[in-house]
């Protein structure tokens, strides 16, 4: 449902892994997109219909903004083959079960999922077959799921390449408000006042950008449909963790107004072995670039 980098990704992985044969389906409200699907091969059919993508799936992916899940999840509802597994690969775990489990009939499996992997780019042409590859995916299935359902659609995305966990859904939204939302916000605001100051320079910001910034603007590329929905789902993660940057924040603003170096050493160096342990754990690369330029590592996970 959607068909965008992730549910792109997803079905490009099954063909690359054998998991689904010629069964898969996808529903796309827009023309252009469904056109663009069907020129590039993607699925075995795309339809706008989301009743005809789901008729006697045994699997259902949930791949819209976080925002429209209840919506589509009321629609699919009473066409759902019993027995099927319906998961969804939002960014937000508590709204969406919220959303979603009230419409799931009895004897359909929901399994809220969270693949933590993904670009700066949207749309049926980002996705790539290698996108999960040693990326975490997270599960957070609700109280009395069916374990061997949860078991089998874990499975699955190994067979993808993914590491899958499963976590509790109010754990999962405070993790990803830290890893992943407010930097998020943090690379949209720094853009924001680039762009702000990008009118008293005439553009020099633009012109001069380092590494950093390039990083920043890479990361605010993404979609804002998405992140509109992130934050407005997870907001009161988010706010928790903005305040604690924010505490932080005015920490060094002390230290660099005091000229207190040493604290400021001592703090980069406390926080660069941060960097260093995502390496380690294979999460990204230390390459120049971070190896993007070769393609290496696809960052801007959500």
């Amino acid at each position: 449902m959607g068909l965008g980098l992730i549910a792109g990704s997803m079905s490009l992985a099954m063909r690359q892994a054998g998991l689904a044969g010629r069964g898969r389906r996808a529903m796309q409200r827009s023309a252009d997109t469904r056109a663009t699907a069907a020129e590039i091969g993607l699925v075995d059919r795309v339809t706008d219909s989301a009743i005809a993508a789901v008729r006697d799936a045994d699997l259902v992916v949930l791949a819209v903004p976080v925002g429209a899940m209840g919506d589509i999840a009321a629609e699919i509802a009473p066409h759902l083959k019993p027995g099927a597994v319906v998961t969804d690969v939002g960014s937000v775990k508590q709204a969406v079960i919220e959303a979603v489990a009230p419409h799931i009939p009895a004897g359909v499996h929901f399994i809220p999922g969270h693949p933590l992997a993904g670009t700066e780019h949207s749309g049926p042409r980002s996705g790539f077959a290698t996108l999960f590859q040693n990326r975490w995916w997270l599960l957070t299935p609700p109280e009395g799921a069916d374990r061997a359902q949860v078991d089998r659609l874990a499975g699955m995305i190994r067979a993808m390449g993914a590491n899958v966990e499963d976590m509790d859904a109010a754990h999962h939204d405070l993790v990803l408000a830290v890893t992943s939302h407010t930097p998020h916000l943090i690379a949209y605001t720094m853009v924001g006042v680039a762009d702000h100051i990008k009118r008293v320079t005439e553009s020099e910001v633009i012109k001069y950008s380092a590494a950093g910034f390039r990083d920043f603007t890479r990361i605010a590329a993404s979609d804002p449909v998405m992140w509109r929905d992130v934050f407005l789902q997870n907001k009161d993660a988010v706010l928790d963790i903005l305040g604690r940057f924010t505490e932080e924040l005015f920490v060094l603003q002390r230290a660099i107004r005091m000229g207190d170096g040493q604290h400021l050493h001592d703090y980069f160096t406390r926080t660069r072995a941060i960097r260093r342990g995502i390496i380690d754990a294979g999460q990204d690369t230390a390459a120049p670039d971070f190896g993007r330029g070769g393609g290496a590592a696809k960052a801007d996970e959500t």
